[in-house]
């Protein structure tokens, strides 16, 4: 379905028929990406399960190319949002140049230049790309805010620091936690923030940058990113070609913005802890739960900087800084079980709000369409209520039509669970769709989540998206 549909587009935009179509590996999303070949015409074909998170990047994009800022152009969008083309920006990232390097000698590889030319870029792109911007474009939020520093600071400590085995307080790390949350939030600019810059996401095509995969960013300070890209973990820039990298980086700030460059200076160390406890979180999570080899050898590169960092010391957070000595001076291993019991995750959603992101990143799982169910909706009795109260399930477990979907349903999921236990996979993804995400997938999604959860003892988590409702349902310890 979704080659049909980009082969559509393609041939609406170019006029060609698609000649060959190669799938792009991603590392760490459900976007899907193609590079689609025509006679005379090469182009990405996306596919993006989030109206929402396509928009953004399609109206970032668009904004920042009428800025003269390097991205690629997004050619043709189809009507609901799901698809779309844009330029071929090359298939050799900055990173791969990197990672080749000789790191015994400082910077001395062919394109050092092209490193260059892109921290030169990046406070353009923060500036120039803020001006006259919509915020209110950007997914999942606008602004960095505290609900977002929590988010990724949460992620380092029930992902990574959980599993270190190492013993804490978590009343005394979110005091900690919460003082950092200040100190970041003091230098909040009207610039944009990349949220992921760093050189997987640059693109080298005729010894020209492109910047791609900016559709998390967001209003934000300036350190964030600079943070990202010269203490990215695997990159592993020696302190000579950090320093380096931040004078070329302040050379083209001031001639945008007045600096002080002490308190730039003061603010970076606190940006730059809060990003690597962030990429630890990230990391572990994508080992532990998705078993991605690659995520866990940046781990060893990432605590090299926290300990690096800590010789400068942060005494404004001191029970962080005990943790995290420990972490380092006991040499503590994140222990990954090599058999992790499945999890499946079901969703009830409103299709006018579009499918659920699959936060496996395996690029979703089975989809189930209700809306040629009866729908209760219909009836004033039912409005106000959902497939959770008693009087829509009467309702539904009458219809017929009801009874054989969800017998039909349950067929493909319960072969699919007894395969994925036998296989040893981690993660089953179901959502249940309708037109409100309020009655037939509901009442679906709950039928299912309490079924699987009896018959095969696995962990179940029930979303209701629309209502704002989740639910665990733990695996019972066998005695």
């Amino acid at each position: 379905m979704a080659i049909e549909k980009l082969n559509n587009l393609f041939l609406l935009h170019t006029g060609e028929i698609v000649q060959k179509t190669e799938k792009i590996t991603g590392s760490g999303s459900n976007r899907q990406y193609f590079r689609m070949y025509g006679k005379k015409n090469t182009c990405i074909g996306v596919k993006g399960e989030s109206p929402e998170e396509n928009n953004a990047f399609i109206t970032l994009a668009k904004h920042f190319k009428k800025k003269g800022l390097p991205v690629p152009e997004v050619y043709i969008v189809s009507d609901d949002m799901q698809y779309y083309l844009q330029e071929d920006v090359g298939n050799v990232s900055l990173f791969d140049l990197i990672e080749k390097r000789d790191k015994k000698l400082s910077f001395a590889f062919p394109e050092k230049e092209l490193l260059f030319k892109t921290i030169r870029l990046l406070p353009y792109l923060q500036f120039k790309g803020a001006q006259e911007l919509d915020f209110s474009v950007c997914y999942p939020v606008e602004n960095f805010d505290a609900k977002s520093i929590s988010w990724d600071l949460n992620y380092f400590k029930y992902c990574f620091l959980k599993l270190s085995g190492i013993d804490f307080s978590e009343p005394k790390l979110e005091n900690d936690f919460e003082r950092l949350t200040k100190i970041l939030l003091q230098s909040d600019t009207n610039t944009f923030m990349y949220r992921d810059f760093q050189s997987r996401n640059i693109m080298i095509k005729d010894h020209n940058v492109s910047f791609i995969d900016f559709q998390g960013g967001r209003r934000g300070p300036i350190y964030y990113d600079l943070a990202s890209f010269v203490w990215q973990a695997k990159a592993d820039f020696s302190e000579e070609e950090r320093n380096k990298l931040i004078d070329f980086y302040l050379d083209e700030l001031k001639k945008i913005t007045s600096v002080d460059i002490s308190s730039f200076y003061t603010i970076l160390p606190h940006f730059v802890l809060f990003r690597t406890l962030q990429v630890l979180g990230a990391y572990s999570f994508r080992g532990y739960f998705e078993k991605k080899e690659h995520f866990l050898q940046s781990i060893p590169f990432a605590v090299k900087n926290i300990s690096s960092l800590l010789k400068g010391g942060f005494p404004e957070y001191p029970y962080l800084s005990e943790i995290l000595y420990k972490f380092i001076s006991t040499e503590q291993k994140i222990c990954f079980p090599e058999n992790l019991p499945l999890v499946v995750t079901v969703y009830s959603f409103s299709y006018k709000k579009g499918i659920p992101q699959d936060p496996s990143d395996n690029g979703g799982g089975f989809i189930f369409d209700c809306r040629a169910i009866h729908n209760p909706g219909r009836y004033e009795e039912y409005k106000q209520l959902t497939g959770l109260d008693e009087p829509v399930k009467q309702f539904l477990s009458q219809e017929k039509e009801m009874t054989d979907f969800l017998q039909n349903a349950v067929s493909l999921i319960e072969a699919s669970v007894r395969k994925y236990i036998e296989r040893d996979f981690t993660h089953l993804m179901v959502s249940f769709g309708c037109t409100g995400g309020q009655h037939r997938s509901v009442y679906s999604a709950q039928k299912l989540a309490e079924y699987i959860h009896q018959k095969f003892n696995v962990e179940v988590r029930l979303i209701h998206r629309e209502q704002q409702i989740e639910k665990t349902f733990s695996r019972m310890k066998k005695i």
